[in-house]
């Protein structure tokens, strides 16, 4: 006979509605907007939760080479856009914190100190498994000075290990299709260089080709973009300590910008997408937080020691994680313009191989 479970015994309610302690009550200061304060960030940290639950999955299937033949990206496209989702809640629920003016939360506010959004380690593990570097990070000398031994551990942990991104780097550098030189055999270039017959960023013709297109295309101010081209696409750029994505793994991504109507491509594409938009969700989100807080406590500094909207506003310039994939737009060109794809190609980005 199958079990009966009950509802709130399922969801352990009672630990969870009675999980509110308002400090003001307990020193007799009775603040109504308190019980409003903590269950906000509860429910943030219960998102966050699902955040990890989520990379974690992910993660684990791009830790071994993706069958293209299974769900497998499927899977990782769905959980992908499912965290965007959730961020999008996360930046509607400061609506309902704005609900709170700035009277209203000096009511408790000295009584948190040095209690702080700014110690939700869980969000920390989110941008670091996602692969937001320490070096990169503004305000290091807030980063973990608020945690807890135990979360300080456990964010090292994390941080020693391989992020989403370095992840995905791996993925899109096995991208084979460069590599097959059937697939260009009778590729027809629009341009010819006789000075030179292979551009020295990739094997295959296509680049050659491209890089020419693209070249021609650019307008007088903004001829330095070709140098920049081939820095991030060229072999003998090589991958640098600021660049998460290797020169193979960023022409990859951008073929796959260019050719996203391809069947094969367009998994692909959909994953790239999600990156760029959980990375405006949460750009999103830091902007609504740092003018809310601004709102709230103006110039002085937050409960966590940091330096309030100043510490956000760095944070909200310098956190982006998937720039890279990003700042490839600046190479594209029109889809008029795009080299004409060899038959064997066209049929290797089909459904039959």
């Amino acid at each position: 006979m199958q079990k009966q479970v009950h509802y709130s015994d399922y969801l352990q309610l009672e630990k969870i509605l009675n999980a509110q302690t308002l400090e003001s009550d307990l020193l007799q200061q009775h603040a109504h907007d308190e019980m409003l304060f903590i269950i906000i960030h509860q429910a943030y940290e219960l998102w966050f939760k699902q955040l990890l639950y989520e990379i974690e999955s992910v993660a684990g299937i791009m830790q071994n080479p993706v069958n293209d033949n299974s769900p497998e990206l499927q899977t990782v496209v769905h959980r992908l856009n499912r965290m965007v989702t959730i961020l999008k809640v996360a930046v509607h629920q400061i609506d309902i914190m704005e609900t709170m003016t700035p009277m209203d939360f000096l009511d408790f506010r000295d009584m948190l100190r040095p209690a702080s959004g700014f110690q939700s380690w869980q969000f920390k593990l989110v941008e670091a498994k996602l692969g937001l570097k320490y070096q990169h990070r503004h305000g290091q000398e807030y980063y973990i000075s608020q945690l807890r031994q135990e979360q300080i551990d456990l964010i090292r942990k994390v941080e020693s290990e391989k992020s989403f991104i370095e992840l995905l780097n791996a993925w899109l550098e096995r991208m084979p299709f460069f590599e097959e030189t059937d697939n260009w055999r009778n590729f027809k270039a629009v341009t010819t260089v006789p000075a030179m017959e292979e551009w020295e960023g990739g094997r295959s013709p296509f680049w050659t080709d491209y890089r020419n297109i693209y070249s021609g295309g650019l307008a007088e101010a903004e001829q330095g973009n070709l140098q920049y081209f081939d820095s991030v696409f060229s072999d003998a750029a090589g991958k640098s300590e600021e660049r998460q994505l290797s020169p193979r793994a960023s022409r990859a991504a951008l073929f796959i910008m260019l050719y996203r109507g391809y069947p094969i491509l367009q998994l692909p594409f959909q994953l790239l997408n999600a990156l760029l938009e959980i990375d405006e969700q949460l750009s999103t989100w830091r902007y609504r937080h740092m003018n809310m807080v601004h709102r709230m406590i103006g110039t002085r500094i937050g409960t966590g020691g940091s330096t309030g909207r100043d510490y956000l506003k760095g944070a909200l310039d310098k956190h982006y994680i998937f720039v890279e994939i990003a700042r490839l737009t600046s190479f594209l060109i029109e889809r008029k313009k795009l080299p004409v794809l060899s038959a064997e190609m066209e049929k290797r980005l089909g459904f039959v191989g």
